[in-house]
C-alpha cells in the first residue's frame, strides 16, 4: 500500500472528520461564548464591582525611553482573563448540566412493551393460575 493511498485511507476517516467537525464547530461556539461574557456578562459585574477594569491595572516595571516602549507587567488582563475563564466554565457547567437533565428524563420513559412480551407475560401469567388451582 502507497504512502499516498494510507494517507487517503486516514483522512476520510470518519473520526478524524468528526474531529475536524467538532474543533470547527468548537471555534466557532468559542466566539459566541467570548462575546457573551464579555458583552453581556462582564458589564453588569463591573456594574456591580463598581466599574473597575482589570484590564488596565498593571506595574510599569520601565518607562518609556525615546522610541523603546515601556516595560509593563499587565497583571490587570491575567485578573480578567482568569475572570472570564471562571464565568465560561461555570456556564458551560450549567449548559452540560440542562443537557443531562434532559438526556434523563428521556431515559427514564419506559419504552411500550411489544407484542410478544405482552403474549409472554399472558402465558406466564395464565401458568401461575394454572399452578395455584388445586
Amino acid at each position: 500500500m502507497s504512502l499516498l493511498s494510507e494517507f487517503k485511507a486516514f483522512a476520510v476517516k470518519g473520526n478524524v472528520v468528526d474531529m475536524a467537525v467538532g474543533i470547527i464547530i468548537g471555534a466557532a461556539f468559542g466566539k459566541i461564548v467570548t462575546s457573551f461574557v464579555g458583552d453581556v456578562i462582564m458589564p453588569p459585574i463591573g456594574l456591580l464591582i463598581g466599574g473597575v477594569d482589570f484590564s488596565d491595572l498593571a506595574i510599569t516595571l520601565k518607562a518609556a525611553e525615546g522610541k523603546a516602549p515601556a516595560v509593563v507587567m499587565a497583571y490587570g488582563k491575567f485578573i480578567q482573563t482568569c475572570l472570564d475563564f471562571l464565568i465560561v466554565a461555570f456556564a458551560i457547567f450549567l449548559g452540560i448540566k440542562a443537557i443531562n437533565r434532559f438526556k434523563r428524563e428521556e431515559a427514564v420513559a419506559p419504552a411500550a412493551p411489544t407484542k410478544e412480551q405482552e403474549l409472554l407475560s399472558e402465558i406466564r401469567d395464565l401458568l401461575k393460575n394454572q399452578q395455584n388451582k388445586p
